[in-house]
């Protein structure tokens, strides 16, 4: 008979969508598997990120109305347009170059029978003190 170890496929967490859709960043560090010690990832590559509590729509309308000054009744609507025209804009496949929250590209997307999955790129600059050079990759016109 053999002494082979038959390798078993192992699951992962985060392919669970169902299990807690709604997890806060709150968990013991415990829980957290130890990367730190390792030496043996890139500083400059993609780093893991824990998830925060989800904001929703009324999340979002209630502090664009703090913030701005205006009514509630009158942010609403705004609101929910700006975020039908950011989906549709999406949906086509646009590039958006929205600054301060940054540049999104759609890299993939998957038609599913209720709509589509896709998978948008993030790009966040930094603010700097410095204006804008001739040339830079942030043009603030399109704002």
């Amino acid at each position: 008979m053999s002494n082979t170890v038959k390798p078993t496929k192992l699951k992962s967490v985060t392919s669970k969508p169902d299990a807690a859709p709604n997890v806060q960043a709150s968990k013991s560090a415990a829980a957290m598997p130890d990367t730190s010690a390792s030496n043996t990832h890139n500083p400059d590559g993609p780093r893991s990120v824990i998830v925060g509590p989800v904001m929703r729509k009324k999340e979002l309308i209630d502090i664009v109305v703090e913030r701005s000054g205006v009514k509630k009744k009158d942010a609403k609507p705004v609101v929910e347009a700006m975020l039908e025209v950011l989906g549709e804009a999406l949906g086509d496949n646009r590039e958006l170059n929205l600054l301060p929250m940054g540049k999104f590209k759609v890299v993939n997307e998957k038609d599913l029978g209720n709509g589509k999955m896709m998978r948008v790129k993030v790009r966040q600059v930094t603010p700097s003190d410095k204006p804008n050079t001739i040339g830079s990759d942030t043009d603030e016109s399109d704002v």
